[in-house]
């Protein structure tokens, strides 16, 4: 079968101030999402599965959605802060949602493939959805052997705020060891021989030399992460499920089932550039970037004809 692209799309955009994952980046009005379907369907992928909130879903449909069904099958999965395993009820007070790994479990019943997951708002570009395509066609259903595309830390940082990277730990071999969550990584002036960012944990500030690999949350995944990753977000729900701020992020489960010989994960290093819209100021040089990619042909000044 072919693999499937699932996009996180039900981002609340606090930062941002609105819902970015609509927002036109490309020349005719493109969004990243048709970015990163038109990168899957050059990479051999048969399917999409769009992650979003039945509040935004009339947004979705109407903007993104109905051009995207014209150019691949594609489906709906809804992340609700109240679907929640049986045995766990919503907490009073909770309306911030769950975190990655909720998204991913929310899309379980649209998946029966090996998948690559994206953020709707990141533009991963063509060299790792390649890289991805071309592992998952030959991955095996049934096993827990995933991929991770790896960024280098200095090609994923914003001029215009902090941002939250998944610093990654890797063996000789190219597998991944562990990656830990930094949710507040800001760039820093550049300055000849010092860090490029720190890293601002309640344990203190940390120095960052840009060169460290990253996760993104681009990660290629088989169907067997699925029971494995209810039975975490089930750990989760009764060790934080009572803190309304709280979490599940998917970088916690991967490096928790690593951690328990459960999984392996092989790094697909990229040393492509990362776009994004994290913050409102983030868009220009979203556009810049995507205006010179289709300078140089690397896609057309329209992605989609009529």
């Amino acid at each position: 079968m072919k693999p499937i692209l699932v996009v996180m799309a039900a981002g609340m955009g606090s930062r941002y101030g609105g819902v970015k994952q609509i927002e036109p980046v490309g020349l005719a009005g493109e969004t990243i999402m048709d970015y990163s379907v038109y990168d899957a369907l050059r990479a051999g992928f048969g399917k999409a599965v769009l992650v979003i909130r039945k509040d935004i879903e009339k947004d979705i449909r109407g903007l993104v959605g109905g051009r995207l069904e014209r150019q691949i099958p594609l489906s709906y999965a809804y992340q609700e802060t109240d679907s929640l395993p049986p045995g766990f009820a919503l907490p009073p007070g909770r309306e911030k949602p769950w975190g990655t790994a909720h998204a991913v479990l929310s899309a379980a019943g649209q998946v029966d493939a090996p998948f690559a997951l994206v953020n709707a708002d990141d533009f991963y570009g063509r060299d790792a959805f390649g890289l991805m395509g071309r592992a998952l066609s030959s991955a095996d259903p049934a096993a827990a052997a995933f991929v991770m595309a790896g960024y280098k830390l200095r090609n994923t940082l914003s001029e215009n705020g902090s941002v939250s990277r998944g610093l990654c730990v890797c063996g000789r071999d190219g597998r991944l060891v562990s990656i830990e969550e930094h949710t507040k990584i800001e760039a820093l002036p550049p300055a000849p021989g010092g860090p490029v960012a720190l890293s601002h944990t309640p344990a203190g500030d940390i120095p960052l030399s840009g060169e460290e690999t990253v996760s993104m949350n681009m990660f290629g995944f088989t169907p067997r992460l699925f029971p494995l990753l209810e039975r975490e977000f089930r750990a989760f729900l009764e060790q934080r499920g009572q803190d309304p701020k709280a979490e599940c992020y998917i970088p916690a489960v991967v490096s928790a089932l690593i951690a328990s010989g459960e999984a392996s994960v092989q790094v697909l290093p990229t040393s492509a550039s990362w776009f994004g819209v994290t913050y409102r100021e983030d868009r220009p040089a979203v556009q810049t970037g995507i205006r010179a990619l289709i300078q140089s042909a690397e896609y057309p000044a329209k992605l989609w004809e009529p």
